[in-house]
């Protein structure tokens, strides 16, 4: 719900449970007045605490740097006196650097508001509405239009920015965050997540100091180093209680989220595309559209801010048909094979893994061009059929004649030197006049900010999309931008081209999904350096991390899952010892841990040993009997052993609250140790439930029936007696 109240001049926002309040002070400056839990319907003009500092109705304004340095600005710009980070920075045409907004006008309209080739929430009227505040800057002729949409249901308010250039000349574009908050401190941690290949999302919590602190990208992507998402929390807020304010990127670029504390104690929170190497020419009556940025206050600790967060994204992010149904359980020929394959072998898999009940069979990198290795032919996608003998709609025919749907992996972004593409078209990587482009994966980056070279690009696909009934695509990208120069772009303009990037790769999906609207698309990028709200806008689901060790994937998971639905993690039970960290774990883990996201299989079936084999049709049937629990379900973190613990858990709970699935992985055992007792939140207080452990033997592991009540307050009884490693499958349901 959004109210103007016209007395006061301030804009209140209301969502479920909190409250966001703008107020237009004195001189049409636009203060921020309060984000938090739900207040009352107050003058809250005195919050922004407009009248110190020298501001006054006077026309001599004393102290506008003392008052700009500290007033909470809605949208705080650069170069006029607020020496804190800004979230505005333009320069005009004579080089001068510097803009200062005052409230020019407003709307308040029903439902979502599109942005032009950008992922964007969507609602209608009953969901949420939108508010827009016009400010501008007389001097330089150009208007800001704040962007805020409101959910009625979901305790989140998404926000964005116009940039409108008014005037005759071109102006600069250096900064234009997406969202911008102050709050006074009030003994506040800060969580971010990093990592590294194999390693992404692992969450970082330390108490806020004195200066900035955050994290960014300048690598062309979301990446797998640091993540488009940061949280303010109390000192001591835990998973179901303290207050938590989280912000996420609907972009899929290079990013910035930082927290800076001031001289005055207070707090300023900001996010947005990174400033560094980034300049927008704004022609004169030109527009520029951020992106969006998710703000999400909870009440109830981190877990009610991750249900804030999936829900959103559930709801009115996500667009695949996929998105509330059970995805087919594949199996993947990479690990299994790498790019030693044939038609032959990948019918022998399919074959074997019809058998045990798995759903679709996807060939991975290697079935193109003269692809024997990661050496070469990227951008060649021609059928090599001296692997695939019959042609790629025959192999597909035959897997579909076994019960096998069928999917494919594509890199339609890279460039190989050794190509024919590139023999014919080297001017179509990204590259420097006069410098030799550096190397990842022996491979380069096409210049898809180029017409012809996305067209081309995005026919490679298609054209092999409409040979044969493929069904899924696993679009990967491995390796990071740079040695920035393109054809496409005069010189003022080189600094747009991380974000044109962006956009002609949105452009690309869309009308991927488009042409293909039955399509299961599954984005990647060397694992999860893409795995940002961006892309959920146009696929379902991302590849999670290339490494799939069960207990390395406890950490990546749960730093996943602190922000996006359980429903959009690639995860696949692989071999031991793990390829990527030499770990073995039971295969039982690896399934359970699987299980809590799309669920597959990363494997060569055919050399399975018998007892792992042998689990593979339970595994399934375990997936499809509580997969719609995992999907639709609420999420809950009990225990965390990255946060120094010896054992994890999670939960999925229905919306009704009838039903719960637990999953518990012990990492680390000890000798003599007493039994563990498990608490569940959220459930009926007053119902009576069954806890049952549906993959043990019920002798050794009787039911236990619990009110609600006891389960959040005492928990269940879970013994410890198993060893490293073990996991358990638990499933609560009201009787």
């Amino acid at each position: 719900m959004i109210l103007f109240d016209k007395d006061t001049q301030t804009f209140r926002m209301d969502t479920p449970s909190s409250t966001y309040c703008i107020s237009i002070c004195n001189k049409g400056y636009i203060g921020h007045a309060y984000y938090g839990s739900r207040i009352g319907k107050d003058d809250v003009t005195y919050l922004t605490r407009f009248k110190e500092y020298g501001f006054s109705d006077s026309p001599v304004f004393r102290e506008k740097h003392s008052f700009l340095d500290f007033f909470p600005q809605e949208y705080p710009t650069d170069g006029m006196g607020d020496f804190r980070e800004s979230a505005l920075a333009v320069t005009d045409s004579d080089g001068h650097n510097g803009i200062e907004l005052k409230y020019k006008s407003h709307k308040i309209t029903g439902g979502a508001i599109a942005l032009e080739g950008l992922p964007a929430v969507f609602g209608n009227k009953e969901d949420c509405s939108t508010l827009e505040i016009t400010a501008s800057d007389e001097i330089l002729d150009v208007e800001v239009t704040l962007v805020y949409t409101v959910f009625e249901k979901i305790d989140a308010i998404v926000r964005s920015v116009k940039i409108k250039n008014c005037s005759r000349n071109c102006v600069f574009v250096k900064k234009a965050l997406s969202a911008s908050f102050d709050i006074d401190d009030d003994n506040f941690d800060v969580i971010t997540l990093h990592g590294s290949w194999a390693r992404e999302r692992h969450i970082e919590r330390r108490p806020v100091h004195m200066g900035k602190q955050g994290v960014l990208s300048m690598r062309g992507e979301s990446s797998h180093q640091e993540h488009p998402f940061i949280a303010l929390l109390d000192h001591n807020a835990d998973f179901n209680s303290g207050r938590v304010w989280g912000v996420n990127f609907i972009y899929s670029g290079n990013f910035v989220a930082d927290v800076q504390k001031n001289q005055f104690d207070s707090i300023r929170l900001v996010m947005g595309i990174n400033p560094e190497n980034f300049c927008w020419k704004l022609n004169a009556g030109c527009t520029f559209e951020s992106p969006q940025a998710v703000l999400v206050y909870s009440e109830t600790g981190l877990n009610g801010m991750s249900r804030a967060f999936h829900e959103l994204y559930r709801e009115h992010l996500i667009r695949s048909p996929y998105k509330k149904s059970a995805r087919p359980v594949l199996i993947n020929n990479w690990e299994a094979t790498y790019f030693n394959f044939d038609t032959e072998k990948l019918l022998d898999i399919a074959r074997e893994a019809a058998k045990d009940g798995i759903e679709m069979l996807v060939m991975d990198d290697g079935w193109f061009g003269k692809r024997n290795s990661d050496n070469c032919s990227l951008g060649d996608w021609v059928v090599n059929e001296e692997k695939i003998k019959g042609g790629l709609k025959h192999l597909v025919d035959e897997v579909n004649k076994l019960g096998l749907k069928f999917g494919i992996w594509f890199e339609p972004e890279m460039i190989s030197p050794d190509s024919d593409l590139y023999r014919a078209h080297p001017d179509w990587a990204i590259q420097i006049p006069g410098r030799e482009p550096g190397m990842s994966r022996q491979q380069l980056v096409l210049d898809i900010t180029r017409k012809e070279v996305r067209d081309y690009a995005y026919e490679s696909v298609a054209k092999i999309l409409r040979s044969a009934n493929i069904e899924y695509v696993k679009w990967d990208m491995n390796r990071q931008l740079s040695d920035i120069g393109s054809k496409n772009l005069a010189a003022d303009q080189t600094g747009e081209f991380y974000h044109r990037y962006v956009l002609a790769l949105y452009e690309m999906q869309e009308r991927l999904i488009t042409e293909f609207p039955k399509l299961l698309l599954e984005n990647c990028s060397g694992g999860g350096a893409r795995f940002d709200p961006g892309m959920f806008f146009y696929s379902p689901q991302i590849w999670c991390s290339d490494d799939t060790d069960a207990l390395e994937r406890l950490a990546i998971q749960e730093g996943t899952a602190l922000i996006y639905p359980l429903s959009t993690m690639g995860a696949h039970v692989s071999v031991c010892p793990n390829h990527a960290v030499g770990r073995v774990t039971p295969f039982r883990t690896r399934g359970y841990v699987a299980l809590s996201g799309t669920f597959g299989y990363e494997l060569d079936i055919t050399k399975l040993a018998p007892e792992e084999r042998s689990q593979i049709p339970h595994q399934i049937e375990l997936y499809k009997k509580y997969s719609d629990l995992v999907r639709n379900g609420d999420y809950q973190r009990i225990l965390s052993w990255s946060d120094g613990r010896d054992a994890d858990c999670w939960a999925s709970l229905s919306k009704d609250r009838k039903s719960a699935l637990v999953t518990f992985v012990q990492v680390l055992n000890h000798p003599n140790y007493k039994t563990r007792f498990i608490k569940v939140q959220d459930l009926k207080e007053d119902s009576k439930y069954r806890v049952s452990f549906p993959n043990e033997n019920r002798n050794d592991w009787p039911d236990q029936i619990l009110t609600g009540r006891t389960l959040a307050k005492a928990g269940f009884a879970l013994r410890r007696d198993w060893g490293d490693f073990q996991a358990k499958l638990i499933y609560i349901e009201e009787i």
